[in-house]
């Protein structure tokens, strides 16, 4: 009996044995997938810190560059305009025959439309007040387009702007097809004035026969076959003269083209030829820069939106200066209080 006992006993301790070892090793298997857990997980924790930290500066690095960016843009908005206005006046090299006197003031400004100070501030267009739940619209444009420096100059502001162009000649031979890359222009048709500083070529005259400026007009027709709306360059004479304006007008609607008057005479006989032929007379409300000084450029804006607002649109000229690009570009946030368009949205 006791030789039995002893046998069992055996077995138990064995068996003891080894659940014992299935223990331990399970204890060393939990222990180790603890502890990888553990360093797993804190690894990981670094990690994910160390990702938050770069991924932390590289917004910083991008606000500061936008931040960078801003303030350049801000700071050099006109530096930058004045770089594509640096050749507003350097006109492509002349034939030997016609050297101009005074280069760099081949390109005048709008006082040279006009005969005296006074008519930049005669009276506004006596036009009927519109209350109108639409937004007003304002036509701005821009006279003497003649070379690529003025188009660049117009389309970096990035708004509808009218371009008005002048007819070719030596010192802008390429002002037609220019225009013509354009989806849209008018004609800046130089007509006689009171007195000239320079006369331009091509320009209209009071003596002018029906046929010498009917002839005119369709050879203007053939250099810009897309033209829809003139307004005249100078011509404070011409359009004060009753006659020689029933020629022109006469002209035009046979060719399909729109008068729009300049006003650079307060003795316009427009308005009443343009009723003799039964059509609307449409002329500027605001020379911009008469004066070329910015902060008048301005105040002329604000006039022009003024206008629009009280009669439900308006047109505004400006020429292309320097100062009137940076004047327009200064003044975009007052200028969304209307509806820019192009002048034949207007008429």
């Amino acid at each position: 009996m006791a030789k039995r006992k002893k046998v069992v006993h055996t077995k138990s301790s064995k068996i003891l044995t080894y659940i014992a070892w299935i223990l331990a090793i399970l204890a060393l298997c939990l222990t180790l997938l603890v502890g990888g857990y553990y360093f797993g997980y804190t690894k990981a924790k670094e990690d994910a810190k160390k990702q938050n930290i770069i991924e932390k500066e590289k917004r910083l690095a991008v606000l500061k560059k936008a931040e960078e960016a801003t303030k350049y843009t801000q700071s050099s908005v006109n530096d930058r305009l004045k770089e594509v206005l640096k050749k507003e006046s350097a006109y492509t090299e002349l034939p030997k025959h016609e050297v101009l006197k005074n280069p760099e003031k081949e390109y005048s400004g709008a006082a040279h439309e006009l005969d005296d100070a006074s008519v930049s501030e005669m009276p506004y267009i006596n036009r009927d007040i519109q209350a109108t739940s639409k937004k007003a619209r304002l036509a701005i444009i821009i006279d003497d387009v003649s070379i690529t420096s003025h188009i660049n100059a117009i389309k970096s502001l990035g708004i509808p702007i009218t371009m008005s162009f002048l007819p070719p000649r030596a010192a802008r031979p390429d002002s037609a097809k220019l225009a013509a890359k354009e989806s849209f222009y008018m004609v800046h048709l130089p007509m006689e004035a009171q007195s000239f500083s320079k006369e331009e070529p091509f320009t209209l005259h009071t003596d002018d026969s029906q046929s010498v400026i009917s002839k005119r007009i369709k050879e203007l027709k053939k250099l810009f076959p897309r033209v829809h709306y003139i307004n005249n360059h100078t011509g404070s004479k011409f359009t004060s003269d009753e006659l020689a304006m029933n020629r022109l007008i006469f002209s035009l609607k046979k060719e399909g083209i729109n008068f729009i008057d300049s006003r650079t005479s307060s003795q316009t006989k427009a308005p009443k030829v343009m009723s003799n032929f039964g059509l609307k007379y449409v002329a500027r409300d605001v020379f911009l820069d008469h004066h070329a000084d910015i902060p008048y450029i301005k105040e002329q804006i604000k006039v022009a939106i003024k206008l629009a607002k009280l009669h439900g649109n308006a047109i505004a000229i400006g020429h292309p200066h320097a100062n009137t690009i940076l004047a327009l570009n200064e003044s975009k946030k007052l200028l969304r209080d209307v509806e820019l368009v192009y002048v034949n949205k207007l008429y």
